[in-house]
């Protein structure tokens, strides 16, 4: 007789999950949104069993919903990842995080020499290609990758 463990996650009555995060992103994901300093109940899994991904992440913060912004940055570091809206225990919203066309304001250039890492100048950067995550800076024009992007702080 095969025995069936399973742990039980407490739902939450409102707030957001983020599901189906790569397990290397997990961490990425908590620290961009600042959620290590949010000061309600927020619950991290990581290393999951998942049909889709094999293993994955989920985080689950009470009493948050994220704006368009914070979702434009999750969507960066884990690009299939699931955003649940959860009201009085119920889904009221789900939908996969997508790259934006544009970024603003959040993502700092790698080209030490681009006038945003040298004078107080907004970041602008244009998506050029999503699967591989290619950004190119507004202003000096040169490419940002997923290994060489950074956030601001």
């Amino acid at each position: 007789m095969e025995s069936k463990k399973e742990m039980v996650v407490s739902a939450i009555e409102n707030g957001t999950v983020i599901d189906h995060i790569p397990t290397e992103s997990v961490y990425q994901v908590i620290r961009i949104l600042g959620l290590e300093k949010y000061k309600d109940e927020v619950l991290i899994g990581n290393y999951l069993d998942s049909n889709k991904l094999g293993k994955k992440g989920i985080v689950k913060i009470k009493n948050k919903h994220f704006t368009k912004e914070e979702i434009s940055k999750i969507s960066l570091v884990a690009p299939f990842a699931s955003i649940i809206n959860i009201e009085n225990y119920k889904v009221v919203d789900k939908f996969k995080a997508e790259i934006p066309d544009h970024i603003e304001n959040f993502v700092r250039c790698a080209n030490p020499k681009c006038i945003t890492n040298a004078e107080v100048v907004p970041t602008k950067f244009y998506v050029v290609d999503k699967e591989n995550l290619k950004l190119r800076c507004h202003y000096c024009e040169k490419f940002t990758t997923k290994e060489t992007m950074k956030f601001s702080e």
